[in-house]
């Protein structure tokens, strides 16, 4: 827990109130379920604590020295987060103890029954292992039973840790397997009986415990924990310090700072939601301060901390589950993500620069802002974990194996800490603390994706079983190719190579998967988004020769972006809680300062280069689609600022915006075209620029 240190919290621009930790950590909750833990009694407490730290040690051990059979490791993660997630999240949202008669210190009977339940059959998978090459095709009726209580279990798991959505998702895909036959057109398939869709989903490596689980319990578990750690130690603050000192000086210098902060504390630390509450405590109220409206203060927070989710070298879970569906090296994933996450982050400090620049806003005054020096000099040891961690990943080990060695690291800094501090008896006391604290923490904080990843194997399960996933690829793709042929013939004065029948056709499928991710991504977390676009979005495009890692790309961000799009925008909507500002103005500001964010992943599909990796990559490629994405998305925020050099009229931004269009297509001719059109409007703004500053 963090102290409860008060942080200035702005209801006037000159006079700012205060917001606790306590509230700060009320307003995490009420827009991140999977934080919403109930409160424990002394010996449930040291129970479930207990059961914490324990798998934590276990995943910690498993790094470094060796991760057991696949099925036995996944099953003995999954059986003590179910029984956790049981012990962790009443039913209805609730945090005091049940006082109930038919409560169990403090928790409800049928909460142990099911969380108990839970686990036993999490565990009688890898306990019948040796028997499952017997058992596929022809399961028994314990098989079946287990398999249903498996599914029960986590459905409400799920519902209690994240909302609804996830599982009415997955009681759908489980209705659709079963009611095959009556399915119209396309979507009719013959049908599975509940005895073989359990069957599929439990026994088979295709449902609940394939890759999604699997990921989770051999990668993200320990990423997840490093970033606790690291936070523990003082990293996260050592980021926000050294943004401040770096960028707080210049106009609107608040905002610029939570640009920097957000990107630097993403890099360990894949929640928008935390993210937002963490660094916006400070950035939030500096900006209003210094003249931001609260509603543009708490988007700025929002946007800027979604883009931790694409930021290596951790992001979020989804760099993991790429390894296991590309089966490429983790390396290769950081290296694509690089580019998209800059173009991110430059779109949101364009947005910032520009309104401070319109406003006329001041940046931090020096005695306001930390010493850089300073800062380095009593931090710079709470660095060398996260240096360990990418020099151990650059090496070519494991993912697992550098999760190992940083967590490492961050235990001896926290031992050297202490003993500063403390001197060696209490200090090696407060150590051993601070450990048991971060690991059960760590744990806890793993819970929810946890549950969600094992359930959205229910999703994969049935898609494998049914062949939806190809069925809604040729669905979608028919519907953007006629849709093509009818706008090509409007189209036909500009060259076909920009908005030809092909062009149009795989523009129009981006499009459609595009909404469908960001509709999915409004009631499910980024990873179970992924996961689940993956098996039905990915396939439409790889129809239109689109390369996978690209196509895995698109389907990714597109699912981040949920989180800053109304009306579901759940970082926006944190934001907007610490700010005092209303929620659904925060939500469609934060999205407006996303667009680099939105505009980007066309322009990779369009030309694979900017990921650097691809197969037909070349620097001239890379070139052009880098030059044009940073000028278009310049003029984009231009034109949606109404700011470039002096104030823009209607005319100034539709043309800004349509040039925007031109400049992102990675197309010489398009770019070109768009250069042209701008030119004449950043020439009469620096001529207004001139004569306003001259007068």
């Amino acid at each position: 827990m963090t102290d409860p240190q008060p942080h200035p919290r702005p209801q006037h621009y000159d006079e700012p109130d205060v917001l606790t930790a306590d509230e700060l950590q009320a307003i995490e909750e009420k827009f991140d379920p999977e934080l919403r833990f109930r409160t424990w009694l002394r010996p449930v407490a040291i129970l479930c604590g207990a059961v914490l730290f324990l798998l934590s040690c276990y995943h910690y051990y498993t790094a470094g020295f060796g991760i057991p059979q696949a099925t036995v490791h996944r099953g003995v993660h999954m059986a003590a987060t179910v029984f956790l997630v049981f012990m962790s999240f009443s039913a209805f949202g609730r945090h005091e103890p049940d006082r109930g008669p038919l409560a169990i210190l403090g928790i409800p009977a049928i909460d142990w029954a099911m969380g108990i339940a839970g686990a036993v059959a999490s565990l009688y998978v890898p306990w019948i292992y040796d028997q499952l090459a017997f058992r596929v095709g022809n399961p028994s009726q314990t098989d079946v039973i287990m398999g249903t209580i498996l599914i029960v279990v986590l459905l409400e798991a799920v519902r209690r840790s994240m909302g609804w959505p996830l599982p009415v998702i997955a009681i759908l895909f489980m209705a659709y397997a079963y009611f095959g036959q009556s399915m119209p057109g396309i979507l009719v398939h013959p049908g599975a009986s509940w005895a073989n869709i359990v069957n599929h989903l439990y026994l088979t490596s295709q449902g609940i415990y394939g890759t999604a689980l699997g990921v989770i319990a051999t990668y993200v578990f320990h990423f997840v924990l490093f970033g606790v750690m690291a936070t523990r130690i003082g990293l996260g603050q050592l980021f926000i310090d050294v943004a401040s000192a770096a960028a707080g000086r210049y106009a609107g210098g608040p905002a610029k700072v939570s640009v920097l902060s957000s990107a630097l504390l993403g890099s360990i630390s894949g929640s928008s939601i935390a993210n937002t509450v963490t660094t916006g405590a400070l950035t939030i109220p500096a900006m209003i301060r210094v003249g931001y409206q609260r509603h543009f203060a708490a988007a700025v927070e929002a946007a800027a901390s979604t883009g931790g989710q694409i930021t290596p070298p951790v992001m979020g879970a989804v760099a993991f589950l790429m390894i296991e569906y590309l089966g490429l090296p983790l390396t290769t994933i950081l290296t694509a993500a690089l580019v998209p996450a800059f173009m991110h982050f430059f779109g949101v400090l364009v947005q910032v620069h520009l309104e401070a620049k319109r406003l006329g806003l001041r940046g931090l005054h020096p005695s306001e802002l930390p010493n850089a020096w300073k800062v380095l000099k009593a931090g710079w040891l709470t660095v060398v974990p996260l240096l360990i961690l990418i020099a151990v990943l650059l090496s070519g080990r494991t993912p697992f194996a550098a999760a190992f060695w940083s967590i490492t690291a961050c235990i001896v800094v926290l031992i050297i800490q202490e003993i500063r501090a403390r001197g060696l008896t209490d200090g090696l006391r407060a150590t051993a603390h601070g450990v048991y604290e971060g690991f059960a923490l760590g744990a806890r904080q793993s819970l929810s994706v946890t549950a969600a990843a094992a359930l959205v194997g229910v999703v994969i399960g049935v898609v494998t079983l049914t062949g939806v996933g190809f069925k809604i690829a040729y669905m979608v793709t028919s519907i953007a190719a006629g849709w093509a042929q009818s706008v090509s013939g409007w189209l036909a004065f500009l060259p076909i190579e920009i908005m030809g029948v092909d062009t149009l056709t795989l523009l129009f499928t981006l499009i459609l998967t595009a909404v469908v991710c960001i509709l999915m991504g409004c009631g499910i977390p980024t990873t179970a988004n992924y996961i689940i676009m993956v098996a039905v979005a990915a396939p439409v495009l790889g129809l239109l020769n689109v390369e996978p890692i690209v196509a895995h790309f698109f389907v990714f961000y597109y699912g981040v972006l949920a989180d800053v799009t109304p009306p579901v925008a759940m970082a926006a909507y944190a934001g907007a809680g610490i700010a005092g500002a209303n929620a659904f103005k925060a939500g469609n500001t934060a999205f407006r300062l996303s667009m680099g964010k939105a505009l980007v992943p066309f322009v990779f599909v369009f030309q694979p280069a900017l990921l650097l990796v691809t197969q037909d990559f070349t620097w001239a490629n890379f070139a052009l689609a880098f030059g044009g994405a940073v000028l278009g998305i310049y003029a984009l925020s231009a034109a949606i600022t109404g700011w470039l050099f002096a104030p823009l009229n209607m005319l100034e931004r539709l043309l800004l915006a349509f040039a925007a269009m031109l400049l992102v297509a990675p197309d010489l001719t398009a770019t070109l075209i768009g250069m042209v059109i701008v030119a004449p409007v950043a020439l009469r703004q620096l001529m207004a620029n001139r004569r306003a500053a001259a007068a």
